[in-house]
């Protein structure tokens, strides 16, 4: 209770949700000491793959003894997930007391609800200077208030597609325009680019053209491929690995646990070995990012078949979420629920070959789209339905023996899914 009337009182601060400027958490910081010129940071900058990236790379480095920070938004199913010191997640005591002295500091000036987060991550990290941050960038990185940092580790910047474009003037909702956002002010250290595009690979080298960093690049500087059942090999320029499959569900996931491989093996601050690397990858913990749930009520509901939810929400993350249903012999009924301001139409349009598609309501998201309303915009699919609720969508699905069950469309959805669970 004491900590929901402190995150209240926070979220009146400002009149907006996300106001993109780097003056107020700048002043806020500096009334704190500066907390984010004294921590060691890994940024993670782009659209999908970040926080798996992240938390692939936290699960090696605790195999390595390493101990980290991790910042990571939005949360799932409690404001606690974003705030990781020394391994391990506040209490809500703990957060109550950190969000009440920043909160002192702040002496009720204007800044948004995220900023002042960032600001108190900060100020708690500056505890553990020994400690790597792994932190999660924002909406777009240039004004995004984890950008403060005056130097860091290195910057991953993970797959980039189309999305938040409603937070862009309607004459620069490109592609090219994101690509700017996210990586034209990357601190000079190392950078390390994930699995792109053809087209997106080339905009991202012309943008950090100019920038001093060490640049690696997935295909030139590093790689993997699965080619045996139970393994896949990594390599780069200091050799190759014959590593066991993660304990996460899609090839995408390899990408980005590549990614975070590359990553520490190239950061000369940081000592990992193999053995780390090969028992790391087995223990992620991903929460909502193609998630099975195998018990709970709603477990409960669907028996032996299998029920998954992914918070996927946009059209890049729609892709890889259906070449992964695409990989599974079985039937497919996927429930949808989504925020207003997602390209609804072009988020289903990857779906293929599914048996069935749910639309219903998000709760508690005043922001979300009704769910009567998306299925009226996707009412070319096929066999789709609108239930009010979790519960009466999944009792309404007609499985048969070894169908599948997603639900998907929403990390907020996602959350309340895990909640209710």
């Amino acid at each position: 209770m004491k900590l929901q009337k402190i995150v209240n009182r926070l979220q009146k601060l400002h009149p907006k949700e996300i106001d993109l400027s780097l003056d107020r958490i700048l002043n806020l910081c500096r009334k704190l000491d500066n907390p984010q010129n004294k921590i060691k940071a890994i940024s993670v900058v782009g659209t999908n793959g970040k926080y798996s990236t992240i938390q692939a790379m936290y699960a090696i480095l605790k195999e390595a003894k390493i101990n980290c920070n991790i910042y990571t938004s939005p949360h799932i199913k409690k404001i606690n997930e974003r705030f990781v010191f020394n391994n391990k997640e506040l209490t809500d005591n703990e957060l109550s007391d950190l969000l009440k002295k920043v909160e002192i500091v702040n002496d009720n000036k204007a800044i948004t609800f995220f900023e002042i987060l960032t600001a108190a991550y900060f100020y708690k990290a500056a505890e553990y200077p020994e400690n790597i941050n792994l932190i999660e960038t924002g909406l777009f990185h240039r004004f995004d208030a984890t950008n403060i940092l005056n130097q860091n580790l290195a910057s991953v910047v993970t797959s980039i597609g189309l999305d938040h474009l409603d937070w862009l003037p309607k004459n620069e909702r490109t592609i090219e325009k994101i690509i700017f956002e996210k990586t034209s002010d990357l601190l000079n250290s190392n950078i390390i680019v994930a699995k792109q595009s053809e087209e997106i690979s080339k905009h991202i080298k012309e943008k950090i053209k100019d920038n001093k960093s060490s640049k690696f690049f997935f295909n030139e500087d590093y790689n993997f491929s699965s080619d045996e059942k139970n393994f896949f090999h990594y390599e780069d320029k200091f050799g190759r690995m014959k590593l066991p499959m993660p304990n996460v569900n899609g090839k995408f996931q390899l990408e980005n646990i590549s990614t975070a491989i590359a990553t520490l093996k190239i950061v000369k601050q940081i000592k990992v070995n193999d053995h780390h690397i090969k028992s790391g990858i087995t223990k992620i913990h991903n929460i909502a990012r193609l998630q099975e749930i195998t018990e709970g009520k709603l477990k409960n509901l669907v028996k032996g078949n299998r029920l998954l939810v992914d918070g996927s929400h946009n059209p890049l993350g729609a892709k890889v979420l259906n070449d992964y249903l695409e990989s599974l012999n079985c039937e497919k009924h996927v429930i949808v629920g989504m925020m207003a301001n997602k390209n609804h139409q072009e988020y289903m349009s990857y779906f293929k070959n599914i048996k069935s598609l749910t639309i219903i309501d998000i709760p508690n998201q005043s922001n979300s789209i009704k769910g009567k309303d998306l299925k009226n915009k996707l009412n070319n699919h096929t066999n789709i339905q609108y239930k009010e609720n979790i519960f009466e969508a999944i009792k309404s699905i007609p499985v048969n023996k070894n169908d599948l069950i997603l639900i998907t469309g929403s990390l907020y959805l996602a959350g309340e899914v895990l909640n209710l669970n």
